[in-house]
């Protein structure tokens, strides 16, 4: 079983790796110590949101692409395609079948050029509507100029 904070570290650790940067370097730019941070891209320490921050600030890598990696390493560990709908093991069977026949019996997606309030009237009330992750193997960074 994959851990969080292991996934977590992982991902900053392929990102440090893919700028060639050291430890000391990435340390310094998020003023935290260098032996903290290598406990966190160890997976031995739990990095707070704000200590998450910083260090993707000094990355230059959205904590949002972080997070994605991560569900997406996670995903994996759970043996789970990286597109799959996301249901409760747990759910009744009655339940699971009865939201597979009523996904058969939907009515046709809205197209792209129907109006917001039209697409509207076509989903009921009750729809949940499940937007899959993104699919990738690892974390591929951009730097804007």
């Amino acid at each position: 079983m994959t851990l969080l904070r292991e996934a977590i570290g992982d991902s900053l650790r392929r990102a440090r790796l893919a700028q060639s940067r050291t430890l000391r370097e990435v340390s310094t730019s998020a003023r935290v110590s260098l032996g903290y941070l290598s406990e966190v891209e160890r997976g031995r320490k739990e990095a707070s949101s704000e200590l998450l921050a910083a260090i993707c600030a000094a990355l230059d890598v959205p904590l949002s692409r972080v997070l994605w990696d991560v569900s997406t390493i996670m995903a994996g560990a759970d043996g789970l395609p990286a597109d799959a709908p996301a249901q409760s093991a747990d759910a009744p069977e009655a339940e699971r079948t009865a939201a597979a026949e009523s996904a058969e019996a939907a009515p046709e997606p809205a197209s792209a050029t129907m109006s917001v309030a039209d697409a509207r009237t076509q989903i009921a009330e009750d729809t949940r509507i499940v937007i899959p992750a993104p699919r990738a193997d690892m974390l591929v960074l951009v730097k804007s100029n």
